[in-house]
């Protein structure tokens, strides 16, 4: 798996730092007033926009999905500059039909040509992976986003095989989760552990970060709430166990919160999505070495090797029905992964996985 790996050494962009700053939930500032239909809607004949796609689920694909949600609900004219430039619409597309409109077509829908009314709303709701893999298993919402498979997620709960068959995995981009710490500990020398060190401290075994080089201060472990994707793929890269014992001196339900919490802290260390990394700022990655290899922000922690490297899910559940594939596809079109993963600060997909996960999702299925 060949990942972009130099992403992300510019300055994050105008739209993380909105969905990071607390803007968060704002699934429609285009407009998202449409009534939500809920649960799976497996209609392949509904080309009248009359319900609304729901997702629900990790706060790590939360940027990725909302922000095309955005874009969706927005429904923006061919050759605004800032959503749907010529650039796109006119050279890369050649179409002269609204952004929604342009991708909903393909899968029989009407278009609108009216700003603000795509052919169907999009509603992307926030929580955890473990709610949007539970939430679209069991009829609640259309997508389930996770950071985590769902069998990780689902592990030790009494899901048969069969009902595991039923889920189907969109991957839309690629995570490399990083290790942030307190602005004071990074200035102080702290740059770099090891994945032994990490291991360490996780379980209580180094708890000063004099230990390490720094500062005589007790270290304040951070970590996400039990369930949520970035937690179980934390544990199960760097124990081995998607159920593995650590012990946090606090848990927070979102990345956002993370975040706000390592930011204001002296003395914190924690783990994270790419989205919600602040490089110049209150919550700087430090580097990871591990087998002789130094993993670095803005360098390679989108390699293959890099064992914290984890796929991006929106899940489906039996099938995917017309609405959730032309939505989806959208995400998985050159100007989703650029727009909506790219300038989200993580990876997109390379072409040969690419090219796998839009042949899920092709309008001729459902013609």
């Amino acid at each position: 798996m060949a990942y972009d790996t130099e992403r992300l050494s510019g300055p994050v962009s105008r739209r993380t730092f909105l969905l990071t700053s607390g803007m968060v939930g704002t699934t429609a500032l285009a407009g998202c007033l449409g009534g939500g239909s809920g649960g799976n809607d497996q209609s392949s004949g509904d080309t009248t926009g009359t319900s609304t796609l729901t997702g629900d689920g990790s706060s790590t694909v939360f940027p990725i999905m909302n922000t095309g949600a955005s874009y969706w609900n927005s429904n923006p004219e061919p050759g605004d500059k800032d959503y749907w430039p010529n650039k796109w619409a006119k050279q890369t597309y050649n179409t002269d039909n609204r952004l929604a409109d342009f991708f909903a077509k393909k899968y029989g829908y009407e278009t609108t040509g009216k700003r603000s009314n795509p052919p169907f709303r999009v509603s992307i709701a926030l929580s955890h992976s473990g709610t949007g893999v539970e939430g679209v298993m069991d009829g609640r919402i259309d997508i389930g986003d996770a950071s985590a498979s769902a069998q990780a997620e689902l592990s030790g709960k009494d899901v048969s095989d069969a009902e595991m068959k039923k889920f189907v995995d969109h991957v839309v981009g690629v995570d490399g989760q990083p290790i942030v710490v307190s602005k004071a500990i990074k200035d102080a020398g702290v740059t770099t552990i090891t994945l032994a060190q990490l291991k360490k401290i996780y379980r209580k075994k180094i708890t000063n970060w004099s230990e390490l080089g720094g500062p005589d201060k007790d270290i304040l472990v951070l970590g996400r709430a039990t369930g949520s994707g970035t937690d179980t793929a934390f544990r199960s890269n760097v124990y081995g166990d998607p159920e593995a014992s650590i012990s946090p001196d606090q848990r927070y339900g979102k990345n956002q919160q993370l975040q706000q919490a390592v930011s204001q802290a002296d003395n914190a260390i924690a783990y994270m999505a790419l989205a919600f990394v602040q490089p110049d700022g209150q919550v700087p990655p430090i580097g990871l070495k591990i087998d002789g290899t130094l993993y670095k922000y803005g360098k390679n922690l989108g390699a293959k090797k890099y064992p914290l490297s984890r796929d991006l899910h929106a899940y489906t559940w039996e099938d995917t029905s017309k609405k959730e594939a032309a939505f989806l596809n959208f995400i998985l079109s050159d100007f989703g992964q650029e727009m909506f993963v790219k300038e989200n600060n993580y990876f997109a997909l390379p072409k040969d996985r690419l090219k796998q996960q839009r042949k899920k999702v092709e309008s001729s299925k459902y013609e």
